[in-house]
């Protein structure tokens, strides 16, 4: 059994738009509020927040309606189409309302543009799992992941292309040609991808593969083996999200205050975290398939505690502190493309969507509650807890992801080994 890289490559286009979004939202939308509309940081942290709080709400939703959804173009494909209409109309507004300074219009379209991001991104992500044999979702998802590295890169290099040293930058280019990614993207995806007809395939697929024993019936709830399996391993998400988001929403504060890093140094040495990550992202699936998805994601994580705890020590900047941030994106990756498979991997078919809510439910609540936390520490603390709070939240992650016994798909060895490479249909 292979994995289909070009399948896979035009399904991860959905995630590459919405990457592309999110990099000159968490970039661009700070800016506006502070140096437009001078908005405090308090404040200002608050409404970048707000997305995280929709999520909390919306993706469950919207990931569970899609699962009851049957259209003639499939389940998700309703709600990718629909949801990047309404987002780029109302994302194009957000540079014009700065433009002409006006708070009320900002705030209106930036809470569309949220809520139309919010109803298709667990369809989106659900569409891979739908129309990717279980033992390769590991695999599949490092190349969407990738592909979500590849959108938030294009939005860098725009930015950094269109925005003027000096005087008031008019950001509607930046929005405009974002815009036209995102919807050439899900032109492609549609046409490429016949979602029916896949899921159907799949399905008849995995009812050969699978054993009698194990399947489902989608009106039973999941055993209470499979139930606790999937609390722990969301419980995991949620642990390892506080710890990852807790360093890098304030290495940059950190950098400067405790080792000592003038200026934008902070940058490059996250760009090597990211770098990192992005190579590790395909390799990640790959060694999945050889170990386990529970094992290369624990092997993550003590990556990352093990980065952390090093990092702890250190008084002023050192080289070796880029080393630790490469292993850190090196962990990150390991865990990041397993552990949503997993998750999935627990539904039972027509279920994918909801466990996507699932997945992004808790990845979001950590989002949401680390930097008020980490951030109270900080403050009140003094800056060297940084890196003693992400490993200690790594050890907890490590506990709970332990107790995971179920979503750890086991491939069909391949005849030749060299069809862990082969990106031939």
């Amino acid at each position: 059994m292979k994995l289909n890289y070009k399948r896979t490559f035009f399904i991860g286009l959905a995630f590459l738009s919405i990457s592309a979004f999110w990099q000159i939202y968490d970039s661009l939308i700070p800016l506006i509020l502070k140096h437009t509309f001078g908005i405090g940081d308090t404040l200002a942290g608050g409404i970048m927040a707000l997305d995280n709080v929709l999520a909390l709400f919306m993706l469950p939703l919207f990931g569970t309606l899609s699962d009851k959804v049957r259209t003639s173009i499939g389940r998700r494909m309703p709600f990718i189409i629909g949801g990047t209409a309404a987002a780029v109309v109302s994302m194009v507004l957000i540079p014009v309302s700065d433009n002409l300074v006006n708070l009320p219009m900002f705030i209106s379209v930036l809470f569309l543009t949220l809520v139309a991001m919010s109803t298709y991104r667990s369809p989106a992500v659900a569409l891979m799992p739908d129309v990717t044999p279980k033992p390769l979702r590991s695999k599949a998802n490092g190349v969407i992941n990738l592909m979500g590295a590849v959108g938030g890169i294009i939005s860098l290099l725009l930015m950094s292309a269109l925005i003027p040293d000096t005087g008031k930058p008019n950001y509607l280019p930046i929005f405009a040609i974002v815009a036209g990614l995102m919807v050439t993207a899900v032109v492609i995806l549609v046409l490429t991808i016949k979602e029916n007809k896949l899921r159907e395939e799949i399905e008849k697929l995995q009812g050969h593969e699978d054993d009698e024993s194990e399947r489902l019936s989608e009106h039973q709830p999941l055993p209470y083996a499979v139930q606790r399996s999937l609390l722990f391993i969301l419980l995991s998400i949620f642990f390892w999200f506080m710890a990852y988001n807790a360093v890098t929403t304030a290495f940059s504060k950190y950098a400067q205050e405790v080792l000592g890093m003038a200026g934008g140094g902070f940058a490059n040495s996250m760009l090597l975290a990211t770098a990192a990550a992005v190579v590790t992202f395909i390799p990640s699936g790959l060694i999945a398939t050889r170990i386990g998805r529970k094992r290369t994601i624990l092997m993550g994580i003590v990556f990352l505690f093990a980065s952390f705890t090093v990092a702890s020590w250190f008084m002023s900047y050192s080289p070796f502190i880029n080393v630790l941030l490469v292993t850190i994106g090196m962990g990150w990756a390991l865990i990041n493309v397993n552990s949503y498979p997993m998750v999935v991997e627990m539904a039972k078919g027509s279920d994918v969507g909801k466990f996507t809510g699932y997945y992004y439910t808790f990845s979001m609540a950590g989002q949401i509650i680390t930097p008020v936390l980490s951030g109270a520490l900080l403050e009140y603390v003094g800056y060297r807890t940084l890196f003693p709070y992400a490993a200690f939240f790594s050890a907890v992650a490590f506990i709970t992801m332990s107790l995971v016994q179920h979503g750890d798909s086991r491939p069909t060895a391949p005849h030749d080994k060299l069809e862990l490479l082969d990106i031939e249909d």
